[in-house]
This record gives structure tokens, C-alpha cells and sequence, in this order.
């Protein structure tokens, strides 16, 4: 797969940002991979990076164990989409979630989400994943 080198930052900084805020639910290092000016859709956040603080914070504390399981990654120019499956507990089915980012200057500065409950037993037996 050929990316640029601009892509190939852009994928890195969005990898990272999981591998070292959203896994380990760290509020304290947003700031290296978040801009200020953060703006944020997902409707269940208020918008801001120190909102998405604040978030995280109060995730860390009800699911301290949850986890963020990414299974690919996409990158488009400005734009990384990551498809991953969110556990709350150890024994929680979760969520799978796609993620769209976009990039500017090094930081994400737009964030986009859907998610859907991953249930046993429905009519489709292939995985989400």
C-alpha cells in the first residue's frame, strides 16, 4: 500500500493517540495529540478538548478496564478512519466503532464516530470485525 508521507504521519498520530490516550484512558496526554480548537461530533460529548478531557476522565473512573481494540486503519489525505471494538468490561460483548479523524498541523483537530452494539445470536453469524 503506498501513502504518502503526510498520510503515513497523519496514520501514526491517529495510532498513537489510541495507543496513549484512548487504551489507557489519559487524559494527561491529550494535549500531544489533540488540538486546541478540537471539534468534536459525537453528539454524546460536549464539543472541546478539555470537554474530551473531562470524558475520558469520568470513563477511566466507571470502566477502568475497558478497551479499545483497533482492527484497521484507513488513510485518506487529512483524513484516518479507524475500525476498532470498544469493551467496557472483560466479559462485555461492546461496540464496534469506526472513527473518522482529520488531521491538521500534526494534531487531530475533527472527530466523527458510529457505533453499534456487537450481539450474539442474530441472523448474521460473520463478525463485525
Amino acid at each position: 500500500m503506498s501513502r504518502t508521507a503526510e498520510e503515513q504521519a497523519n496514520l501514526d498520530i491517529v495510532l498513537g493517540m489510541f495507543a496513549e490516550v484512548l487504551n489507557p484512558m489519559d487524559s494527561a496526554a491529550v494535549d500531544r495529540f489533540i488540538a486546541p480548537d478540537y471539534i468534536q461530533h459525537n453528539q454524546s460529548v460536549e464539543p472541546g478538548r478539555d470537554k474530551l478531557k473531562a470524558f475520558l476522565d469520568m470513563i477511566r473512573e466507571q470502566t477502568p478496564n475497558a478497551v479499545h481494540d483497533v482492527k484497521r486503519a484507513f488513510v485518506d489525505g487529512d483524513h484516518v478512519t479507524v475500525h476498532y471494538h470498544v469493551r467496557r468490561w472483560p466479559d462485555d460483548l461492546g461496540w464496534a466503532v469506526i472513527d473518522i479523524f482529520r488531521v491538521e498541523n500534526g494534531l487531530v483537530a475533527e472527530h466523527w464516530d458510529v457505533m453499534q452494539d456487537v450481539i450474539e445470536g442474530g441472523p448474521n453469524p460473520l463478525s463485525p470485525f
